[in-house]
């Protein structure tokens, strides 16, 4: 066995190390973005069924997800390889989820049942391929380095890399899908996830090579499953990242998937859609970028609840933009962006504080499960505000591709501006749960690497 020192737990790592690991969330977003804002377009434009059949279906699959992301993190957690337990699933399964991809977007000539059982299938297919690599790829993050700075630079690194893929994929992909399709959308959208695909498979390649597992637990034995389940609901701070990250993503997704149908139906210019997106991810890039130098003058908890505040108000004040106000929209979305960029690498790192604070309590590590359950909230308030939107539009009477009633064209604004807004002030209440401090991490860490030593 390798006697594992405080200083390699602790080491500063290179730079090629912490852009190649944040380079990995770019990859992730040539699918989680193309999910986010275009799957449901896709499903009601192109591909072919109703808003509710594909809410329903979606919030079927995340609930199967609730056990896929689980097992796979249990299973992670018990993975012993040459090259570490995380980092061999970005060479695994890096395939599989790209074919995963192509065949969501790929259209069959099947009628009204048949596309809704492919579209089950297939999407059920894709979030788990998607969960084999990117929940070996958070934990990863727990385990390059204990250097509580050192995760906040790769976290930051991770989220500019995601970020910058967004934009790429929001700015891009409608535009390939005319290029690839030559004027057939069903061709366009299944060419556009082979090129996005491929490009991925490459990135998590770079990650795989260029990074390193240091932290290792101090009890090399691992527990139950069930003792990993019952270690996460008992420990209260990540519970409140888990609840954060929930509220942040319905609130993401119900700005990210309505702003189509806002500038196609609200505003009546469709394609600057394909501009407004990548605003919004280029602002959370710089957002993203400035978390290491923000965290100088603030805790964590303390900016976070500085951020969600902002984005409220931000949020709220779309309310009151006209449709003819593109100048007002492009404003706010930059500061939203902004706002909302810096959160992300806040909270995967605390979501690793949370497993380094769970080991020192219970003497039991199990990093990926517990980032396995912390991205699940993500996948969790990604399906909510899908199936929040297709009930608003049900409820108020949206039809595709047609002129819209005054209630639908409201219900599409509320979308965008007041319920996100709402969200953001809730989720100032959850943060005051969370208690991991700089000092009381600092006293954690000094006493897993004396245990370490002892070993």
């Amino acid at each position: 066995m390798t006697v594992q020192t405080s200083d390699e737990r602790s080491s500063r790592l290179s730079w090629r190390e912490r852009i190649s690991y944040g380079l990995g969330d770019t990859g992730f977003n040539f699918y989680w973005t193309n999910l986010s804002a275009f799957l449901l377009f896709f499903y009601t434009e192109v591909f072919g069924i109703t808003a509710a059949i594909a809410g329903s279906m979606m919030i079927i699959v995340k609930v199967i997800n609730a056990f896929t992301d689980a097992g796979l993190g249990a299973i992670a957690d018990r993975t012993q390889t040459r090259y570490g337990k995380y980092r061999p699933f970005l060479m695994w399964g890096a395939l599989p989820l790209c074919v995963s991809g192509v065949l969501l977007y790929t259209t069959p000539d099947l009628g009204t049942q048949g596309k809704a059982v492919w579209a089950f299938g297939t999407y059920l297919l894709m979030m788990t391929c998607y969960t084999l690599v990117s929940i070996p790829y958070s934990a990863l993050s727990g385990v390059i380095t204990a250097n509580p700075v050192e995760r906040d630079i790769i976290n930051s690194a991770r989220f500019v890399g995601g970020y910058l893929g967004a934009a790429l994929v929001t700015w891009g992909t409608q535009k390939l899908v005319k290029i690839l399709g030559q004027g057939n959308d069903v061709l366009g959208w299944q060419l556009v996830m082979v090129f996005w695909g491929v490009a991925a498979s490459i990135i998590f390649t770079i990650t795989f090579l260029n990074t390193r597992e240091r932290v290792a637990a101090v009890v090399s034995t691992q527990p139950r499953i069930m003792d990993d389940v019952k270690d996460l609901i008992s420990n209260v701070p990540w519970i409140a990242v888990f609840t954060l990250n929930l509220m942040v993503m319905v609130l993401l997704t119900l700005r990210t998937s309505t702003t189509l149908y806002y500038f196609k139906y609200y505003v009546g210019k469709p394609d600057f859609s394909a501009q407004f997106l990548p605003i919004f991810m280029l602002s959370a890039v710089a957002g993203a970028f400035s978390a290491p130098f923000l965290l100088r003058f603030f805790e964590k908890k303390t900016l976070l609840v500085l951020l969600m505040l902002a984005t409220g108000l931000f949020s709220l004040a779309f309310y009151f933009v006209p449709p003819d106000g593109i100048i007002y929209m492009v404003i706010l979305q930059v500061l939203i962006g902004f706002a909302l960029g810096v959160k992300p690498p806040l909270t995967f790192s605390m979501l690793a504080d949370t497993a380094d604070y769970n080991e020192w309590r219970r003497g039991r590590r199990a990093t990926a499960m517990t980032f396995a359950a912390g991205v699940f909230s993500q996948k969790l308030g990604s399906v909510l505000a899908t199936l929040f939107i297709t009930a608003v539009f049900t409820a108020l009477g949206y039809q595709a591709n047609q002129t819209q009633t005054a209630e639908s064209l409201t219900g599409i604004v509320f979308l965008m501006s007041v319920i996100p807004a709402a969200l953001a002030f809730l989720s100032v209440a959850v943060l005051a749960f969370y208690k991991l401090d700089k000092k009381t991490m600092a006293q954690i860490q000094s006493d897993l690497a004396a245990k370490k030593a002892q070993v």
